[in-house]
């Protein structure tokens, strides 16, 4: 079992129960926790995000009663991540309507920073094994056959860029920011999100980290994040005014 928090992010002192149930939530359906991975135990658990142990027991059971973990007992037992099949659709409706215009554009800065320095790192400093992971995120996306695995193929490439920036922060703040955006980038509202387009921007990116190219790198990933925005908004106002779907 590895380390959760690189990945989910840490947890401050005073994090309840219901703030790591969606920190894992978010994790599991972004692909970062596999289906079948174990978790650890609680008192591990407990200490990685800087909790109480009743606080990670809690967490978990509250993860199990929305069947996203399941608790085996004997030799061999723990809590393992089952990970449905669709993402959590309505829930994501409701998340963006309570955002605003401008908490969106706050979003998109800061993930213009994160992203745009991730991609010209990585075009310095990626290995080969950053770069097949890219292409292949890159060909998942494209033959993704369900909602939950389009998800899943584009927050990994973007997280992949940042770990291939081989900086610790930026890896963290790129994850942070998918679990906030991605789900709600994908939602299944008005016209469809053009996978080609997204496609053809992954490997764009791909391609400018491989030649090392890093200022194309940067500009290629701040475009991408700027489209982003747009769609953001769009969908927004299309769920607090369906007339704008005109």
């Amino acid at each position: 079992m590895s380390s959760l928090s690189p990945l989910i992010g840490p947890a401050t002192s005073t994090s309840r129960a219901d703030e790591l149930v969606q920190r894992i939530t978010e994790a599991i359906h972004l692909g970062l926790l596999n289906d079948g991975e174990q978790l650890p135990v609680e008192v591990e658990l407990a200490r990685q995000f800087n909790v109480a142990p009743m606080t990670a027991r809690d967490a978990l059971a509250e993860l199990r009663q929305r069947g996203l973990v399941e608790t085996r007992r004997g030799r061999r037992g723990g809590s393992f991540v089952r990970r449905p099949a669709g993402p959590p659709v309505e829930f994501l409706r409701a998340r963006l309507i309570e955002l605003t215009t401008s908490e969106l554009r706050d979003l998109a800065d800061e993930h213009v920073a994160i992203a745009g320095q991730a991609a010209r790192l990585a075009a310095e400093r990626s290995s080969a094994v950053n770069v097949r992971r890219l292409f292949a995120l890159t060909e998942q996306l494209g033959a993704a056959g369900t909602l939950g695995d389009r998800i899943r193929a584009d927050c990994r490439f973007h997280i992949e860029v940042a770990i291939a920036s081989q900086s610790e922060r930026l890896t963290r703040r790129e994850v942070a920011l998918q679990a906030e955006i991605s789900g709600l980038l994908w939602l299944p509202v008005g016209r469809p999100i053009d996978i080609a387009r997204m496609v053809a921007d992954h490997h764009a990116m791909a391609a400018a980290v491989v030649s090392e190219d890093g200022d194309k790198a940067r500009r290629l990933a701040e475009e991408h994040v700027d489209w982003e925005l747009r769609r953001l908004i769009s969908l927004r106002l299309l769920l607090t005014d369906p007339k704008e779907d005109r």
